[in-house]
């Protein structure tokens, strides 16, 4: 099985000043990414050809990327038309699958996008990704959480009078309700032929992995960054499987 790593960073943010290039608990944040992927290479040993591209428009990220200590990444100079606010990710990742078939002179049977912003996964979860995206065969495999809130129980929206739930319904308790989980864009498996539709990320086959609960936060403003370094320091101390993506940079 051939699969593509893509990580894919934009230049500059807007809530988080160069947040794709910014240190993280000590280490360059990119780096934790590499690190897993390379963790799971090593312990794996996945048969086939296994390829990790960069793509972005910073030449400041693919620079520190290039010299990373860890693995030999290939590069994509993000053009223009893929850099505004609007583009979609998914769009990205497939430029990355058309010029990386390209550049090797072979066919992917998976691309795998793993999320700069989001430093604390494990091996298990990249393995897990994986693991089902190949056996179920959906067009895209998604990381989520448990979600803590419900539109069918205690979510509200607004109304032209007043408040009401989200989802109408009779639940008197969450447990009645249907189980809801968030996204927490860490990871996605994606079908090469899915990629070549043009089709959004949730506009077919889904099938979803769940990781650990408060390992992902949205960085969005400068205290998310500063909370999830707390996070990573309690779990660096006392998870191994965190801990160990974290030695290995």
């Amino acid at each position: 099985m051939n699969i593509l790593f893509t990580i894919c960073g934009r230049a500059g943010s807007k809530g988080i000043k160069n947040k794709n290039i910014r240190d993280f608990a000590g280490k360059k944040l990119p780096y934790y990414t590499i690190s897993a992927i390379d963790l799971f290479l090593k312990q794996d040993r996945p048969e086939g050809r296994m390829d990790i591209v960069v793509n972005s428009d910073s030449p400041e990220l693919l620079g520190m990327m290039e010299q990373n200590p860890l693995r030999t990444v290939d590069t994509i100079v993000r053009g223009p038309e893929l850099s505004g606010d609007a583009v979609g990710k998914v769009d990205v990742i497939h430029d990355c699958l058309v010029k990386m078939e390209e550049r090797k002179g072979y066919r992917y049977d998976m691309v795998v996008d793993l999320d700069i912003t989001s430093p604390l996964r494990t091996v298990k979860d990249i393995r897990e990704l994986i693991r089902v995206h190949h056996e179920k065969r959906p067009d895209v495999t998604t990381s989520v959480t448990t979600a803590r809130r419900n539109p069918y129980f205690n979510q509200l929206k607004a109304t032209g009078h007043g408040y009401k739930k989200v989802i109408d319904s009779a639940y008197t308790a969450r447990q009645q309700a249907p189980e809801i989980f968030d996204m927490n864009a860490s990871l996605y498996a994606y079908s090469p032929e899915f990629l070549r539709t043009g089709k959004g990320v949730l506009d077919g086959y889904c099938e979803c992995i769940q990781m650990y609960d408060t390992g992902i936060l949205d960085l969005d403003h400068e205290n998310d960054f500063e909370l999830m370094e707390v996070i990573a320091s309690y779990l660096f101390s006392h998870n191994e499987a965190f801990r160990e993506v974290y030695d290995n940079i």
